[in-house]
């Protein structure tokens, strides 16, 4: 056979390329056909069947090569860094804090009204119908949802993941927040398509045929926006989280109902009742004129920084996970790329994935580049990083517990105090506390016994909330899970061996000298005066009626319903405009309420009433006292049964070490936000190289600014020695984004020397002393559980009778009204002890369907 020359070929090969071309031409243009179409989704129906195989391999995600490969790189990032951290430690970033609702959230409303192209928001609970501002009347624009809606309207895209709740157990309804927030901008509508929600995870292996997880949360609360700024912390943009300083628990206005702070079911208290159907936010079957609510105590930080970029990438590793793992074909929810992280060696680490077939866009953020975003290490002065608990189930990606590592190695090496305010305090000293896994209080008995053998002045101040917020009686049925939460605390802290008392004693050490424990509580009373019962009397109208249609005038705006005919049914839904015309029940509310102003006047309302609607700013140093009080005809024995006291729930995930370090963010101490391969969590780490010349146990010292400000403006609001808040934030530093102005911490004033100093002996005696006071007080006059008093359930009944006591009012109805009033004077702040000895004679967590060896570890 001769020999061929350049470019030519054997007939056979001839034959072979125009039989390529010919098969590459027909596929183009199957490819306008219905047949290709039929390929397509018979090639994706093939994939989402093949994921019932992952049932039984549970390493699906870690077991081909391009996944070893993607894990291996994340393993080597982590590796590198400090905490063993998917994300490095920054220089030069601008935060500021935030304590308390009134301050976050108007910040956040300013924030993001000025966004301009992309928001992230990740959540455990987002109510569309929480209003940012306050009150809720006269500033109905502020509602969250309206805000999102001017934003996608403008252009902004809007991307949000919530955690889909397991519905038998919790509340928060995943669903209505998906439903209300795509339903915002309809299809044809300017902004649609601009706003996303993934709801994340199933607890149905048959939905979306994706992996099943019942126990664990997405428990993040954190916020991008345009890569300009970030929020992350304690507070989710939902219900019962909105409140300031002086934490009232009283909402009721005489002067009119248009004066509402706490709408429908933003007013609520879980030791009465758990929300209700919130859905139906305006509806709200806690009456104000009989029960306060529970105050609600948070903090979070809002970033301007390189830090930003790592929270932005940790959401988009969560949104491509949640797209992967349950919305890969379907086309409404895109892939996000990151200009940095572009390409096959990068975007993996992202858990971008490409398809043959992909389904959806590959969308690069930021929308502008970076080089123009505020992400270089010059913003600022604060050290920072970004830690996490992120895992298989959550992530898609190989354990971290980042967070946990960071706040042993932290708290370890504390040298002066160690300051925790938390939901929960539930921790190991070591290896013999199971079910309890992770190590925080090994680290504490650590610290204490160094400083202790050493002979040097050390505390570790720990503030948790008097009863985790749940539902119900302590002593009843229901109340099991949350008296197995209160058992693993315990046996957490000082009862047992292996508690942390127990291993710092068993060293020769006085943990009684080291670890101190704190509850916070507030007090206030009820505006609903004898002229307000005399309206209702007149008009045949309930003052529960009245919240009920204010609620429905100001909350109702852009109603939402499910479109049971969507293609996702029940589980995901689309949704549709509601129609009020018609409507019987709204009419008929705002008729009530009509019915009820109009006998204002003959109830003797005509003029302003002179009792204050909230009087729990009296607790604040300055303020009128309590006996000094106006009320309403001057007959003080009509008041009594209007005084309500409740405890503050303490909901930030805050640990201060040596007015150095602060570390922030969702992660609450236990082993479901410390592990990592359970709850996803999201923390920053931060230390503030602008020192502030202070003091520490009398010794000049040097503080980080940050750390040293926001822990004396905590314990000056716990003493109260702060001012109460107006409601209007406009002009509070406090209150505006990162960037508006430098936080307020009222330095120089009065107060601020004896709070500098957080070790001196006279802050000290002040601390406890006040403590001790408000306990003593709130003991007295209303027995508020729990108590050192009740060390069994017999006590339990003795101190507080299940029969003829309304929760939270006093005691003793027949106490003189003026004793009352004179005890009152007393309270000073919200600083109270916590109960140690409540209930240790007792079998706390009985055993059985609820507490057992497959359940304990939802508690713990």
């Amino acid at each position: 056979m001769s020999a061929l020359g350049p470019g030519q070929s054997t007939s056979s090969e001839n034959h072979a390329s125009s039989e390529h071309k010919f098969l590459g031409a027909l596929r183009e243009k199957l490819k306008e056909t219905t047949l290709y179409d039929a390929k397509i989704k018979a090639n994706h129906m093939k994939h989402k069947l093949g994921k019932f195989h992952n049932i039984i391999n549970p390493n699906h995600r870690h077991d081909e090569e391009h996944e070893k490969a993607a894990d291996e790189k994340r393993t080597k990032i982590a590796e590198s860094h400090r905490f063993e951290s998917f994300a490095p430690e920054h220089d030069g970033n601008m935060i500021k804090w935030y304590i308390d609702g009134r301050d976050y959230f108007w910040a956040v409303s300013v924030a993001l009204d000025r966004a301009k192209e992309t928001i992230y928001i990740a959540d455990w609970w987002l109510s569309p119908e929480l209003f940012l501002r306050r009150p809720p009347y006269f500033h109905q624009e502020y509602r969250l949802d309206q805000v999102l809606k001017r934003r996608a309207e403008a252009g902004v895209k809007i991307y949000v993941i919530v955690y889909k709740e397991v519905e038998a157990a919790i509340s928060c309804n995943s669903a209505h927040t998906k439903h209300a927030l795509e339903a915002l901008c309809p299809e044809g509508t300017k902004g649609a398509g601009n706003i996303r929600v993934m709801r994340h995870p199933d607890h149905n292996v048959f939905e979306n045929a994706g992996d099943m997880t019942f126990y664990w949360a997405h428990h993040e609360k954190f916020i991008v926006i345009d890569y300009n700024l970030a929020f992350i912390g304690g507070l989710d943009l939902c219900f019962g989280r909105w409140d300031h300083k002086q934490h009232p628990l009283s909402d009721v206005h005489p002067a009119g109902v248009q004066h509402e702070v706490f709408p429908g079911q933003d007013f609520n208290n879980n030791r009465i009742m758990d929300f209700q159907s919130v859905e139906d936010w305006k509806s709200n079957e806690l009456s104000k004129a009989e029960y306060g609510r529970m105050p609600w105590h948070d903090v979070a930080m809002g970033v301007v920084g390189p830090c930003i970029y790592d929270i932005a990438e940790h959401f988009v590793l969560r949104w491509n996970f949640c797209k992967r793992d349950k919305y890969k074909r379907d086309k409404e929810y895109d892939w996000l790329l990151i200009e940095d992280l572009i390409g096959p060696d990068k975007e993996d680490i992202i858990s971008v994935q490409r398809p043959k077939h992909p389904v959806g866009e590959y969308i690069q953020h930021p929308l502008s580049p970076l080089s123009t975003k505020p992400l270089r290490p010059d913003q600022g002065t604060v050290h920072a990083q970004i830690v996490r608990s992120s895992g298989d189930w959550s992530s898609g990606i190989l354990t971290e517990h980042s967070i946990q590592n960071a706040y042993i190695e932290i708290i370890r090496n504390a040298q002066h105090f160690v300051y925790i305010e938390n939901q929960f305090f539930i921790t190991a000293t070591g290896d013999k506390q199971a079910p309890i896994h992770n190590e925080i209080g090994s680290a504490i008995v650590e610290a204490c016994v160094r400083a202790g053998k050493e002979g040097r002045k050390f505390r570790v101040i720990i503030m948790i909330p008097a009863i985790p917020g749940f539902a119900g009686d302590l002593r009843s049925d229901a109340a099991t899970g949350t008296r197995a939460i209160m058992d693993y605390q315990y046996k957490s802290i000082n009862r047992g061996e292996n508690s942390i008392y127990g291993q710092i004693r068993a060293q020769g050490v006085d943990p009684t000298q080291h670890v101190f424990l704190f509850n916070l509580r507030s007090y206030d009373r009820i505006n609903f005066t004898p002229a307000m019962r005399e309206q209702e009397k007149k008009s045949g109208v309930k003052y529960q009626e009245v919240q009920r249609a204010n609620a429905e005038d100001i909350m109702s705006s852009g109603l939402h319903s499910v479109d049971p005919t969507d293609k996702h049914g029940h589980t995901e839904g689309r949704t549709q405009e509601q129609d009020d015309s018609g409507n019987e029940e709204r009419e008929h509310m705002v008729d009530q309420q009509r019915k009820f102003e109009a006998q204002r006047e003959a109830a003797g309302l005509a003029n302003e009433p002179p009792s204050e609607d909230s009087i729990a700013k009296d607790a604040f140093e300055g303020q009128t006292k309590v006996s000094s009080e106006a009320w309403d005809s001057g007959d003080l024995e009509s008041e009594k049964e209007n005084f309500v006291q409740e405890e503050l729930y303490i909901h930030g995930k805050i640990c201060i070490v040596d007015d150095r370090i602060v570390i922030c963010g969702s992660s609450n101490i236990n082993d479901r936000s410390q592990l990592g391969f359970h709850d996803s969590e999201l923390t920053i780490v931060m230390e503030d190289k602008n020192l502030l010349e202070s003091t520490m146990d009398g010794r000049p010292y040097q503080a980080g600014h940050h750390a040293a400000t926001l822990r004396r403006m905590l314990w000056r609001e716990h003493l109260g020695l702060i001012p109460p808040q107006p409601l209007d934030a406009s002009e509070d530093p406090n209150a505006q984004p990162p960037g508006d102005g430098a936080n307020n911490w009222l330095q120089g004033d009065q107060y601020d020397a004896l709070v500098a100093d957080p070790m001196s002996d006279e802050l000290w005696n002040e601390w406890t002393g006040r403590a001790t006071t408000n306990t003593d007080v709130f003991r007295w006059l209303f027995h508020a559980d729990p108590d050192d008093n009740i060390k069994t359930f017999e006590d339990y009944e003795s101190f507080v009778p299940k029969a003829g006591h309304k929760q939270g009012h006093l005691h003793d109805p027949y106490m003189p009204a003026e004793t009352v009033r004179k005890e009152l004077d007393k309270i000073r702040g919200h600083l109270v002890w916590f109960p140690l000895r409540f209930l240790e004679d007792a079998d706390m967590a009985e055993r059985g369907l609820q507490v057992n060896e497959w359940t304990e570890s939802v508690y713990t």
